[in-house]
Order: structure tokens, then C-alpha cells, then sequence
């Protein structure tokens, strides 16, 4: 009799304890910002994860190089264009000296002259090589460039069909390479200049002729660019 009274007991006695425990809980819960309760749930989570950790963005360089010139350079970089609708640029001591953005850039050879004492720019121009006869314009362009100049040269389009041999012959002499190898549509660009002694170890020209079973866009062969960093003249330090 007595074990069925205590049995009998038992049951509301557990319900009434439930039901506290559960409103105490529910009191203890709504005095918890939601924020802090978030947080915690987030952290308990990820108990057992691997901290992720965020290293600083790289620092931007003069023209978009990786790392920085050293003193006493002018950073450059020439990019050729691409297809019909990517045009070609020139940066130098992180100036665009010759791009879309500025509007003085179009189908053929275009250049840009340089002070090399300096380092400003002292002329742009684009001669069209598939239409007109710009040869002519190009090589006297070519001439009344100072004596300490850079002369930075990038094709867009096409650079070679009206380029006449005396106008080869006036860039050859700027120290280009591959400028009588040059073909229609051929990307090419060219960093050369006039009493200027460049090192041997910068990159100073490259080219990359149109081939239908390689060419990136349809009828172009992809774009192509040099940079470098290229030390000023020794008499001006």
C-alpha cells in the first residue's frame, strides 16, 4: 500500500520538476541577446576547425608588376592588342601613356616617345598599317624624336601590310629584333630607343605571329607584353 502511495507520488512530483526545469531555462534563454546566443552556437560549430588565416592584399605596383622596381628604374609594360576589340596599351612609371581609356590608340603601329632623363612623355601617335600610306609619316615621326629618348611601340590589328622596308629599316635601327619578321596581324611590341644604352637582361621586344590552329580570337593571335623595370640615365642620379 504504502510503495503505490510513493509511486503514485513520484509521477506529478517529476512533471513539476520538468516543468520548472523548463521554465527556468526558457527565463534564462529570453535574458540571452540573440547575438551572443548566435555566437555561441557559431563557435561551438566550429570547435574543430582550422583557424583560416587571411594574409594581407598584396601591394599594388607601379604598372601592375608583381613586385617593385628597385630605385633609380622606371617600371614599363607595353601589351599588344587582342582581336578587334582589345585594344593595346602602354604604361610607364605607372602612367598609361596609350590606351582605350584615353582614346589615342587604333589599328596599326602605335608609339609612344619618352624623355628618358625624365621620364614623361613627350609625344603619342598610331599610323594605320592596313589602309593609307603612313610609312612615310611614321619614319620622320621616328626622326624628330630627341637624341634620350624611349621609343615604345605596340601593334593592335594589323602592323605590317602598308610597313614600307625603309620604315623597317628606321625601327630596326631603335634596336628591334623581330621587326622585319613581322606578318599581318602579327602582335608585336618593342621597347627601344635613341642614345639610350639599355642592360642586357630586360626584356625589351617580343612577337607572336597569326596561325589559324593557334590564334586565340578568330583570325588574331592572342595578345602579348613585356615589362621590366629599366634603370634611368646614370648622369641624372
Amino acid at each position: 500500500m504504502r510503495s503505490g502511495v510513493i509511486n503514485y507520488v513520484k509521477g506529478p512530483l517529476f512533471l513539476f520538476a520538468f516543468i520548472c526545469s523548463w521554465y527556468f531555462g526558457y527565463l534564462i534563454a529570453e535574458s540571452i541577446p540573440d547575438e551572443s546566443l548566435s555566437n555561441a552556437v557559431h563557435t561551438i560549430l566550429n570547435i574543430g576547425e582550422k583557424p583560416v588565416l587571411k594574409s594581407p592584399l598584396p601591394k599594388r605596383q607601379k604598372c601592375d608588376h608583381w613586385t617593385s622596381c628597385p630605385p633609380n628604374t622606371y617600371a614599363y609594360r607595353l601589351l599588344s592588342g587582342g582581336g578587334k576589340d582589345k585594344y593595346a596599351k602602354i604604361c610607364f612609371e605607372d602612367e598609361l601613356l596609350l590606351s582605350e581609356e584615353k582614346g589615342n590608340v587604333a589599328r596599326g603601329i602605335n608609339i609612344a616617345i619618352v624623355n628618358y632623363n625624365t621620364g614623361k612623355v613627350i609625344h603619342t601617335q598610331y599610323f594605320d598599317m592596313y589602309e593609307g600610306d603612313n610609312s612615310g609619316p611614321l619614319i620622320q615621326f621616328i626622326k624628330n624624336a630627341p637624341q634620350k629618348s624611349l621609343i615604345l611601340m605596340v601593334t593592335h590589328d594589323d602592323g605590317s601590310t602598308r610597313l614600307k622596308d625603309d620604315a623597317k629599316n628606321a625601327i630596326e635601327e631603335l634596336g628591334s629584333k623581330e621587326i622585319k619578321n613581322i606578318k599581318f596581324r602579327s602582335s608585336w611590341v618593342f621597347l627601344g630607343g635613341k642614345g639610350v644604352d639599355f642592360p642586357e637582361n630586360i626584356q625589351r621586344e617580343k612577337i607572336n605571329h597569326s596561325d589559324d590552329r593557334k590564334n586565340r580570337y578568330m583570325g588574331w593571335p592572342a595578345e602579348i607584353q613585356i615589362e621590366g623595370c629599366l634603370p634611368r640615365d646614370p648622369s641624372q642620379n
